[in-house]
């Protein structure tokens, strides 16, 4: 794989670029031009959903980007209304068909579903099957919490390659991270610069992470910008991070970030910005009413 960001490699030997582009929330009529924006600009890394309706448009931004296939790294995931045994193959093969592509790098469970764990188990053994078929180069999950990591380990054969959770300097979620090193699966964040923040969900957050003022110092410092500062955070803890934008500059500016280096002692004062209060759905919680979405196939 061509790519100018550092690379991760996952516990099946597959390599993935540590940095990507998240389309969480850009409309179709934005997510073509960003994900050729992006490619264009050098992410290597397209991280989509079924869920998030935009699957289509993603495949029209990497044909757009004339970038060869074997140079991109591709995530999607299942949602949680297709988890089953028959349900979720129907659902693999439709987001390949929205895709426009022959195979995905990275195919996640969105959810754990607590409430029905047997249809979350059932849903990976799938996921399982597809990766025996070479469909997929690599399986994992989304927002599992370490007692639902070990539960689904304990009855599937395949340890997953990722599990990608909130986090950003407001919630670190030190019990995940520390639950996915054990198991040997990369730490990838979702909302990275916490934009989850801009919701009001917490209305005793006085300001976002961009706003903080310790990273505020910190991106004075090393001339860059806040986001800059935080991404930057996220990759020297080893972490994959997948900001989200439709803007060019802001798309470049989020892959500018492998010029400079935080010291230790910056690290830490990241690190001591933990809330330890997530901005989005409670994995405790989860179930397939938690966000109704119809899926266009």
């Amino acid at each position: 794989m061509n790519t100018r960001t550092p690379l991760i490699t996952l516990n099946n030997d597959v390599q993935m670029p540590a940095l990507g582009l998240g389309v969480f929330q850009a409309t179709p009529e934005q997510t073509a031009g960003a994900v050729e924006t992006a490619i264009t600009r050098g992410y290597r890394l397209i991280d989509t959903a079924a869920a998030y309706n935009n699957e289509r448009q993603v495949g029209e931004g990497i044909r757009r980007s004339g970038v060869p296939r074997g140079d991109l790294f591709v995530t999607t995931k299942l949602w949680v209304a297709d988890y089953g045994r028959e349900s979720a193959r129907d659902a693999f093969e439709a987001s390949l068909r929205r895709l426009g592509l022959d195979y995905i790098d990275l195919y996640l469970l969105h959810w754990p579903m607590p409430a029905d764990f047997e249809a979350t188990v059932a849903s990976y053994k799938v996921a399982e099957a597809i990766l025996a078929e070479g469909r997929v180069r690599a399986i994992g999950v989304s927002n599992f919490q370490p007692h639902h990591l070990n539960d689904l380990i304990g009855r599937s054969d395949v340890v997953p390659a990722v599990n990608q959770i909130e986090l950003n300097p407001y919630f670190t979620e030190p019990a995940v991270r520390e639950a996915n090193e054990r198991h040997g699966i990369v730490t990838q964040s979702w909302s990275p610069i916490g934009g989850t923040y801009n919701r009001g969900t917490h209305a005793d957050i006085s300001t976002k992470p961009l706003d903080n003022p310790v990273i505020g110092g910190l991106a004075s410092k090393h001339r860059k910008t806040p986001a800059q500062v935080i991404l930057r955070w996220h990759l020297q803890h080893g972490f994959s991070a997948i900001p989200k934008s439709v803007t060019p500059e802001r798309i470049a500016e989020n892959f500018d970030v492998f010029d400079f280096t935080l010291a230790p002692e910056e690290i830490a004062a990241i690190d001591a910005l933990d809330t330890g209060k997530r901005a989005g759905g409670d994995p405790e919680t989860f179930n397939r009413n938690s966000y109704p979405i119809t899926i266009d196939d």
